[in-house]
């Protein structure tokens, strides 16, 4: 990726591996995978099941809450870089990225290929050798408080800003999800199908056979040749907020400077009668 222009939320191996002491580590895997062999140094944090379905004010406020908290416990703080990784460039990383970033975070990256790349390297993993000791009460550590920010929400896309979007045209929104789930065949809430106006492109189509970025002129490329240029707002979707953080991140790596994340994603908006949907029709693009 060091053809990128601005790198933003993105670093390589060879670059983690200079900064390796001066940074907080983050492995966004499963816990099994953790214990098998992590990066030196590295916390573990498992956000896989924390979701959001509404996005309105009250409960996002609770949702970003959350993430607040388990930051802190894993020592995160605005003075010290962050770098969270996966097993590749993936969606549990990206995701974290995004929040963390949405947090107010001035300095958190991806590692670009997650620990496939690490390990190509020439870097090694670490094993959890043994099950730590029993917790003494009277001995405890205090709880890390919170971590701490100001958050950056022209990151986020809520379904207010979405129904804007529709209309809007210097806005696009982006379904990264699978063609299935895009044309409706696939149904993973009340209501199936995409919003209107939604281009499809697959979140996977920037990242290569090893799971790590495309080249940036091959990114900008897909992108650019389907409309989604950088003189738009972008706002990508998906389930959960996971895969379209992946495309965030994608995309700020080139530079574009107002891509926002819908955070509930299809959770929230095919789970609503208010919300606009088109089911495309199976043999073209159009709606039926």
């Amino acid at each position: 990726i060091s053809d990128l222009p601005e790198r933003k939320y993105v670093t390589d191996a060879l670059e983690l591996g200079e900064r390796l002491g001066a940074v907080t580590l983050i492995d966004l895997r499963p816990a099994e995978d953790f214990s098998l062999g992590h990066i030196e140094g590295s916390r573990h944090l498992d956000i896989y099941g924390v979701s959001l379905n509404d996005s309105s004010e009250a409960p996002l406020s609770a949702f970003l809450a959350i993430f607040r908290t388990l930051f802190g416990t894993r020592g995160v703080s605005r003075d010290r870089p962050v770098v969270i990784y996966d097993h590749e460039t993936g969606e549990r990383a990206a995701r974290a990225v995004w929040l963390l970033a949405l947090l107010g975070h001035p300095d958190v990256r991806i590692l670009d290929g997650g620990t496939q790349a690490w390990t190509a390297s020439g870097n090694r993993l670490v094993q959890v050798t043994k099950a730590p000791a029993p917790a003494d009460p009277a001995k405890a550590p205090p709880t890390p408080p919170p971590y701490k920010g100001t958050p950056n929400l022209e990151l986020l896309a809520t379904r207010f800003d979405v129904h804007r979007a529709i209309e809007d045209e210097q806005a696009v929104i982006v379904d990264v999800r699978r063609e299935s789930e895009y044309r409706g065949t696939e149904k993973r809430a009340r209501r199936a199908g995409t919003i209107p106006g939604a281009v499809h492109i697959f979140w996977r189509d920037h990242l290569d056979d090893r799971g790590a970025l495309r080249p940036a002129a091959e990114i900008r490329d897909l992108y650019v040749s389907r409309g989604v240029t950088p003189d738009k707002t972008v706002i990508p979707v998906c389930q959960g907020g996971y895969r379209s953080a992946n495309t965030f991140l994608a995309l700020k790596s080139l530079g574009y400077p107002r891509v926002r994340n819908y955070v509930a994603s299809w959770g929230e908006w095919g789970n609503r009668d208010d919300s606009k949907i088109i089911v495309p029709d199976p043999g073209g693009s159009g709606p039926r």
